[in-house]
């Protein structure tokens, strides 16, 4: 079954493109036409390459990968850190730092530096400070929440990117070139998509067409998920009926060992009393 329709890429303006003095002519490939001076994107290429892309996002996230979400425009960045946080992935919607995968450790302390003022709190040291003191760290809790907070779970480096207009997250994509992560992108007509391992020709503006096409890679996020928990499932019912199927072998083997041992038993008396009988017999002759 399809993951979406023609109709429901034309009904959010997915098909809408840039001005055309505004366009890269990389993306010449994806544009249907021009029209009263706008590109107008092929929706065929559009439903080709989102069913592309869902899949390949599908089989990461199978495989117990994290796929981190990039948004950092206005449009998008509620969108985003709402679906994310629905199917339990990291996303930025604030500001990319620069070095945020290429410098990823120094990031994670960042990450534990916020933990640590968490524990702070807790444990009753932050209402010991001083006034002045609880402020500045109350600052900087607020800060690197803002910035990082989406990424607080994040434990080594992401599997894929998902990003919302590669023009404006060109320094997200230059890092993940680097480091050999596969990027997942809505492309629109003033982008260059050459950079993105699975582009997705799609207006990046309206909030209809990023919503819709978000909502399709959360989808098979969650379908990979599913099947990822009834594979464990399947495995642990395996590996259960297996251990019982040890515990269970002795004891079938026990009777068998003892009905034999009677058996045998039985042999050796019978032949006892055979040699018995022949002896007699044998006196008698002589």
């Amino acid at each position: 079954m399809a993951r979406t329709t023609y109709d429901e890429l034309l009904e959010a303006g997915v098909h809408f493109g840039h001005l055309t003095r505004k366009w890269d002519p990389k993306m010449s490939q994806y544009i249907f036409m021009e029209r009263n001076g706008i590109h107008i994107i092929d929706l065929n290429k559009t439903l080709t390459k989102v069913e592309e892309a869902a899949a390949a996002i599908k089989q990461i996230v199978k495989s117990g990968r994290k796929v981190l979400f990039v948004a950092t425009k206005k449009q998008a960045k509620d969108i985003v850190a709402e679906y994310s946080k629905g199917v339990n992935m990291p996303f930025i919607t604030e500001r990319w730092l620069g070095g945020m995968l290429t410098n990823f450790a120094t990031v994670r302390k960042s990450i534990k530096k916020m933990s640590n003022i968490d524990k702070l709190t807790k444990d009753g040291t932050y209402s010991n400070l001083s006034k002045k003191e609880r402020l500045m760290i109350h600052r900087e809790r607020i800060k690197l929440e803002t910035l990082l907070g989406g990424i607080a779970d994040l434990n080594r480096l992401p599997a894929a990117l998902f990003l919302i207009d590669v023009k404006k997250e060109h320094i997200a994509v230059s890092e993940a070139l680097k480091l050999n992560i596969p990027t997942f992108a809505m492309v629109d007509t003033n982008s260059d998509p050459s950079n993105i391992d699975f582009p997705i020709p799609a207006n990046d503006d309206a909030t209809k067409s990023i919503s819709l096409i978000t909502g399709i890679i959360i989808k098979a996020i969650e379908e990979g998920l599913e099947e990822r928990k009834r594979e464990k499932e399947d495995e642990a019912e395996k590996e259960a009926a297996q251990a019982k199927a040890k515990v269970d072998a002795p004891e079938a083997a026990a009777p068998a060992v003892a009905v034999e041992g009677k058996r045998t038993r039985k042999v050796a008396v019978e032949a006892e009393a055979a040699v018995a009988d022949e002896k007699p017999a044998a006196d008698t002759e002589e």
